[in-house]
């Protein structure tokens, strides 16, 4: 269904519990990347036309009836397609009123949890919703936290981004790793999705995901060549590694192992 929205339309909620019940579209949704402490999110979906369980909902307000449950989140291109989504629990709707995007639309206001909604994420979807992630390098210029965003996104979005080249690469390639803006371990993961997908490319975002992307299905199987320029810039800013945590920062050594482990020959200039 969500193919066909378009129209200003950027996002299409539908229940995780029974994928027959599609809850609408919304032309926006404020606070969607906002968190509070206990991790709860104040959600506005404005422009909205609600259906299914959503709209039974807002006729319950106030009640132990307005709480719609578990629903996926997709982002839509500028043509109405899924660019890729995020599970959202507890969906509760606390106020809904007509909307100015539209005659007959809503703007409706619900309480949700979820932990993989990392703010800074937001413009990222938008330069791809645009067509706008067009270019290599446009992380540079992140900080730390913000890095971490992008790579949620290049996570999220990777099946949409390499939808016109779904199989992997021939095996044999040479890519080119430039390694001047990776001063930790995120600049790192930022810098190989580029050089293996291109623009916003995902290729495992810690030692764990590179390992299970080294195994095909991600853009590129072994074996290839990893021409890894100013890696000398890397092997004194990353150090250390805890595998179970995604933020942590990835050994120099360690990437060298696994990467020989799957037979990708790595060139350090």
């Amino acid at each position: 269904m969500a193919g066909s929205a378009g129209g200003g339309r950027k996002y299409a909620l539908t229940s995780d519990e029974d994928e027959s019940d599609f809850w609408g579209f919304a032309q926006e949704a404020r606070g969607l990347f906002t968190s509070s402490e206990d991790g709860l999110r104040q959600v506005e979906l404005l422009g909205c036309l609600p259906q299914g369980t959503l709209l039974k909902c807002i006729d319950h307000l106030g009640g132990r009836r307005a709480s719609a449950g578990s629903a996926d989140v997709a982002f839509l291109d500028a043509q109405g397609v899924e660019m890729g989504s995020y599970f959202v629990t507890g969906v509760t709707v606390t106020a809904a009123e007509p909307s100015l995007h539209g005659e007959g639309l809503l703007d409706v206001t619900v309480r949700l949890w979820c932990d993989q909604l990392l703010p800074g994420s937001a413009w990222v979807w938008e330069l791809l919703r645009t067509g706008r992630l067009s270019r290599k390098g446009l992380w540079h210029s992140l900080d730390a936290e913000g890095r971490i965003a992008w790579l949620s996104v290049a996570l999220w979005s990777r099946r949409y981004q390499r939808r016109e080249r779904p199989e992997d690469t021939a095996p044999g390639q040479v890519f080119t790793l430039d390694g001047r803006q990776v001063v930790d371990a995120a600049g790192f993961y930022c810098a190989l999705g580029e050089a293996i997908n291109g623009p916003g490319g995902y290729f495992g975002w810690n030692l764990a995901a590179v390992d299970d992307c080294l195994r095909g299905g991600f853009g590129a199987a072994p074996p290839f060549t990893l021409a890894w320029e100013n890696s000398d810039i890397a092997r004194s800013r990353m150090v250390g590694d805890r595998a179970s945590d995604r933020r942590a920062g990835a050994d120099f050594g360690v990437l060298q192992e696994i990467f020989a482990d799957h037979g990708v020959d790595v060139l350090l200039r």
